[in-house]
C-alpha cells in the first residue's frame, strides 16, 4: 500500500538522520516508565528551535522548489500563531547528517540517494521539521524550567542562610551577653572576697599591732632589766679589771726585780781562780724562776688579768730568789774569806823565806759584757734603733698628711677616699691567676706613685691633685699590703708570693714605701723585728696587749688561735718579699731588702729566749717559705744552723710549752727532722714560676 511505503520511507529518513544515527545504551530502557513518559508526552521546541530558524531554513529554501518555499514559507508564518507548533527544516542533501567520524558519501552513491528518494525526502522534511521542533521546544521548557526552579532553590537557600545567619548572630549576642554576666559576677565575687580579706586583715593588723604593744611593753622591762644587769656587770668587770691591772703592775715588778736579781747570779761576777765557788746551780734555779714568771705573764695576757694565787707564786718565786742570792752572797764572802786567809798565810811565808817580793794577783777576768750564760731578753740595739727609725719615719709621714685627712672640705673628702681607693683596690685584686694581670696591676700601682694620672671608680686620680697626696698614697698602700698579709696570706698561703713580688717591685722603685711596709709589719707583728715588748710601769694591759700583737675590742682579747694566724700570715709575707724580686726590673741594684735580713732574722730569734707557741709557729712558717732560698744562699752554714735548733734550742721551746700548746712545736719538730734527713728544704706550695710569667 502507499501508505505503508511512505512509512518505511519515513523511517528509512529517520534512521538515515542525525538522530537515527545515535548510539543509545540499552540501560536508559531500564529506567522504566520515565523514560516512556517522556516520549509519550507531548513534544516541545528546544531552545534550539531559534537557533534554527535563523541559520538552518535560510539553506533550505534556497534549495526548495517554489512551491515548497510557498509552504515553508508559510509554515515558518505559522509559528507566530500560539497554536502551531513551528517547524524546523531540515537540511538538504549537500547537508544531510552524519555521524562525526564518518566521511562524506562518494558522488556516485549521492546521485543514486537522489535518484531514489527526491519525493519522500520532502515529506520527510516537514515533518522532521516539525518532530525536531518540539523537541527543540521541550528541551528549551524543560531546560527554563530547570532554571527557574534552581532560582527558586537558590532564593530558599539564600532565605534560609540569612535566617540561619540572623539566629546565629543573636544567639552569639545571647552569649556574649552570658559570658559579660558571668565575668561581672565573678568580678563582683572577687571583689566580694577582697573586701573581706582586707576586713580580716585589717582585724589581724589589730590584733598584731596589740599584740606588738604588749610585747614591746615586755621587752621594755627586759630591757630595763638587762640594762641594769650590764651596768652592774660593768661596774663588777670595771673592779675586777682595777683589781687585775694592780696584780698585773705587782706582778711585772716582781718579774723585774726576779730578773734583777738573777743578773746578780751571772757567772761573768766570779773570779777565775782556784778557790772560787761554782755559782752555775744557783743560776740555772734563777733562770727557771725567771722562766716560771714569764709563763705566768704570758698565760695572763691569754686569760685577761693574773689571780691572787699567780701573784702568791710569783712572791714565793721572789723570796726563793732572795734566798738564792743570799746563799750566792754567802758561798762568795766565805771563798772571799778563804782567799784572804790563804793569801795571809802566803805573805807569812814570803817573809819567813827572803825579802818581801811585791806581786800582784791576776785579775779576775770578766764574761761576755751584757750576757747571760743563757739566751738574750732583750734585742739588740742596732736592731732596736732601726727599728724606732722605722716607727719615727712612719710617724713622720702621718704627720706629713694630716691636713688631708683632717680636712672638712667635701671636695678635699673626695680626693682623699679617691686617693685611698686607687692605692688600695689594686692591692686587692692580687691574685695567683696569670703573671699579664699581676703586670697590670703593678703598672698600676707605679704610675700612681709616679705622679700618672690613674682611672679608679670611673674617674681619674692622680696624687698632684693634693699636695699632701703622695704621703698620703703611700702609706695607705703599704698598711694595705701588710694588711693582706694579716688576712688574705694569713687564710690561703700561697697568696703570699704574688703580694710580695708586687710589694718587691714597688719597693726598689720607691724605698719609701718599702720603710713603712717595715713599720707596719714591725707595729703589727713585733716578732718580725724580732722584738718582744717589755711591760713598762704604769701602762695600761690593753696597750701593752697591743704592743705584743693582740687585737684589743672592748677590753676583750682575740682567741690566740686568731692571733697565732695573722702573725704566720704577716711572718709569710715578709719571707716572700725577701726572696722575691719583680722580674721585669733592671736587677743592676741588689734587693732593697734581702735574704741576708732573713738570716739576720733568724739569728737573732735563736738568740733570744723562746716564747711558748709563739716561736714554734713562727719558725716553722719562716723556715718552710724562705728555707729553700736561705739553704741555696748559705748552704753548709745553714745545715749548721738547723742543726742548732734541733740540739739546742728545741729543748729550750719544749721546756717552756705546756701539753696544750704542743701543736706548734710537734710540726716544726717533724719538719726539720724530715729536712735534716734528706738533706732538702722543699720548695714552698705556690711558689712562682718561670710559667707563671708567660701566661
Amino acid at each position: 500500500m502507499p501508505s505503508e511505503g511512505r512509512c518505511w520511507e519515513t523511517l528509512q529518513a529517520l534512521r538515515s538522520s542525525d538522530k537515527g544515527r545515535l548510539c543509545y545504551h540499552r540501560d536508559w530502557l531500564l529506567r522504566g516508565e520515565d523514560v516512556l513518559e517522556e516520549c509519550i508526552s507531548i513534544p516541545k521546541l528546544s531552545s534550539y528551535a531559534g537557533w534554527v530558524v535563523d541559520h538552518v531554513l535560510p539553506h533550505s529554501q534556497e534549495n526548495l522548489s517554489p512551491s515548497e518555499t510557498s509552504t515553508s514559507s508559510r509554515s515558518t508564518s505559522g509559528l507566530d500563531q500560539p497554536s502551531f507548533v513551528p517547524r524546523s527544516p531540515i537540511r538538504s542533501l549537500t547537508f544531510s547528517p552524519a555521524s562525526p567520524g564518518t566521511p562524506p558519501p562518494t558522488n556516485g552513491t549521492k546521485d543514486k540517494h537522489e535518484s531514489h528518494h527526491t519525493e519522500p525526502l520532502a515529506l520527510q522534511s516537514s515533518r522532521g521539521i516539525k518532530v525536531e521542533g518540539c523537541i527543540r521546544m521541550y528541551e528549551l521548557v524543560h531546560r527554563m524550567k530547570g532554571t527557574e526552579g534552581l532560582r527558586q532553590w537558590q532564593e530558599e537557600q539564600e532565605r534560609k542562610v540569612r535566617a540561619l545567619s540572623e539566629m546565629a548572630s543573636e544567639q552569639l549576642k545571647r552569649f556574649d551577653e552570658q559570658k559579660e554576666l558571668k565575668h561581672h559576677k565573678e568580678f563582683q565575687d572577687l571583689r566580694e572576697m577582697m573586701e573581706k580579706s582586707s576586713r580580716e586583715a585589717l582585724g589581724q593588723q589589730e590584733k598584731l599591732k596589740a599584740e606588738h604593744r604588749h610585747r614591746a611593753k615586755i621587752l621594755n622591762l627586759k630591757l630595763r632589766e638587762a640594762e641594769q644587769q650590764r651596768l652592774k656587770q660593768l661596774e663588777q668587770e670595771r673592779l675586777r679589771r682595777e683589781e687585775g691591772q694592780v696584780r698585773l703592775r705587782s706582778l711585772y715588778a716582781l718579774q723585774e726585780e726576779l730578773l734583777h736579781l738573777n743578773q746578780q747570779l751571772d757567772p761573768s761576777n766570779q773570779h777565775k781562780d782556784p778557790l772560787k765557788v761554782d755559782l752555775s746551780a744557783f743560776q740555772t734555779r734563777g733562770n727557771q724562776l725567771c722562766g716560771l714568771i714569764s709563763s705566768i705573764i704570758r698565760a695572763t695576757s691569754e686569760n685577761g688579768f693574773p689571780t691572787a694565787e699567780d701573784q702568791a707564786v710569783a712572791e714565793r718565786a721572789l723570796q726563793e730568789m732572795w734566798d738564792l742570792l743570799t746563799s750566792a752572797k754567802a758561798c762568795e764572802d766565805k771563798r772571799r774569806q778563804d782567799e784572804e786567809e790563804a793569801q795571809v798565810k802566803r805573805q807569812e811565808a814570803q817573809m819567813q823565806q827572803g825579802p818581801e817580793v811585791h806581786k800582784e794577783c791576776p785579775a779576775p777576768s770578766q764574761g761576755p759584757g751584757g750576757k747571760q750564760n743563757g739566751l738574750q731578753v732583750k734585742v739588740q740595739d742596732s736592731t732596736m734603733q732601726w727599728y724606732q727609725q722605722l716607727q719615727e719615719t712612719s710617724s713622720q709621714c702621718v704627720l706629713a698628711f694630716e691636713g688631708l685627712t683632717s680636712s672638712k672640705d667635701s671636695q678635699i673628702k673626695k680626693i682623699k677616699m679617691d686617693l685611698q681607693k686607687a692605692a688600695t683596690i689594686p692591692v686587692s685584686q692580687i691574685s695567683t691567676i696569670a703573671g699579664s694581670k699581676l703586670k697590670e696591676i703593678f703598672d698600676k700601682i707605679h704610675s700612681l706613685l709616679s705622679g700618672k694620672p690613674v682611672q679608679s671608680g670611673g674617674r681619674s686620680v692622680s696624687i698632684t691633685l693634693n699636695p699632701q697626696g703622695l704621703d698620703f698614697v703611700q702609706y695607705k698602700l703599704a698598711e694595705k699590703f701588710v694588711k693582706q698579709g694579716e688576712e688574705e696570706v694569713a687564710s690561703h698561703h700561697e697568696a703570699a708570693f704574688p703580694i710580695a713580688v708586687v710589694a718587691s717591685g714597688i719597693w726598689e722603685l720607691h724605698p719609701r714605701v718599702g720603710d713603712l711596709i717595715l713599720a707596719h709589719l714591725h707595729k703589727n707583728c713585733p716578732y718580725s723585728v724580732p722584738f718582744y715588748p717589755a711591760f713598762k710601769e704604769g701602762m695600761a694591759l690593753e696597750d701593752y696587749q697591743r704592743m705584743l700583737g693582740y687585737q684589743v675590742k672592748d677590753s676583750k682579747v682575740e682567741q690566740q688561735d686568731n692571733f697565732l694566724k695573722r702573725m704566720s700570715g704577716m711572718i709569710r709575707l715578709y719571707a716572700a718579699i725577701i726572696q722575691l724580686r719583680w722580674p721585669y726590673g733592671t736587677r743592676q741594684e741588689a734587693h732593697p731588702h734581702g735574704l741576708n735580713h732573713g738570716w739576720r732574722w733568724l739569728a737573732q730569734i735563736l738568740n733570744m729566749e723562746p716564747l711558748s707557741d709563739v716561736t714554734a709557729t713562727l719558725l716553722f712558717d719562716f723556715l718552710e717559705v724562705c728555707g729553700n732560698a736561705l739553704m741555696k744562699q748559705y748552704q753548709a752554714q745553714f745545715w749548721k744552723m738547723m742543726l742548732l735548733i734541733k740540739d739546742d734550742y728545741f729543748p729550750r721551746i719544749e721546756a717552756i710549752t705546756s701539753s696544750g700548746q704542743m701543736g706548734s712545736f710537734i710540726r716544726l719538730k717533724q719538719f726539720l727532722e724530715k729536712c735534716l734527713q734528706h738533706k732538702e728544704i722543699p720548695v714552698p706550695k705556690g711558689f712562682l714560676t718561670s710559667s707563671f710569667w708567660r701566661s
